[in-house]
């Protein structure tokens, strides 16, 4: 299968959140797609959504495929001109395990150090993003604060763009300004 990474455009903006959902749901349930919809939308209304980083993969015949979105964050108030956010990340359910997701993040990672950003945080399997140089964020002095609620503390990851960043990055990592990141349904 021929497949390109892209940024979302307007045409796919309701395809992408229909296979966000989809992705999520049949993986979870029916409410953790919704919520994670709802992750995508308030996202994208956000002063610190970048549209050049809301990316999706595309077979031959332009139906989408994967997606994942990059999106500014911020520690503590600080850094959130340089650090970024993965979060969604999702294929559609019969085509995993093809490495789809590992060529939209990684082009996401190439885009996001070309347009200047220093580190990318994420949450989820460290099987999944330890190969693509994610590490554990409290290694670094990131911590996961009361609204983050991992299984465990070394499924927040974080991926240094620009060496040296993480000698200087430090914090609690706090989602509450993301209605949706904190488990409230957003419409």
């Amino acid at each position: 299968m021929i497949r390109t990474v892209k940024t979302v455009t307007e045409l796919y903006k309701e395809k992408s959140l229909d296979l966000v959902e989809r992705v999520f749901s049949d993986f979870y349930n029916s409410q953790e797609g919704s919520a994670v919809k709802g992750v995508v939308k308030e996202i994208r209304s956000k002063k610190y959504y970048i549209p050049e980083l809301e990316l999706m993969a595309v077979d031959e015949n332009g139906n989408i495929i994967g997606y994942a979105m990059f999106s500014r964050f911020h520690i503590e108030g600080r850094y959130e001109n340089e650090l970024l956010i993965l979060t969604p990340v999702a294929v559609k359910t019969e085509l995993q395990r093809q490495h789809i997701s590992k060529d939209i993040i990684e082009y996401g990672l190439k885009k996001s150090k070309e347009m200047g950003y220093t580190a990318v945080l994420v949450e989820g399997n460290p099987d999944n993003y330890n190969s693509r140089g994610f590490v554990t964020a409290a290694d670094y002095g990131i911590f996961p604060g009361k609204t983050v609620h991992l299984p465990k503390i070394e499924c927040l990851m974080i991926c240094e763009l620009v060496p040296g960043t993480l000698e200087r990055m430090y914090g609690t990592v706090d989602y509450s300004f993301y209605r949706s990141l904190c488990g409230e349904i957003v419409e």
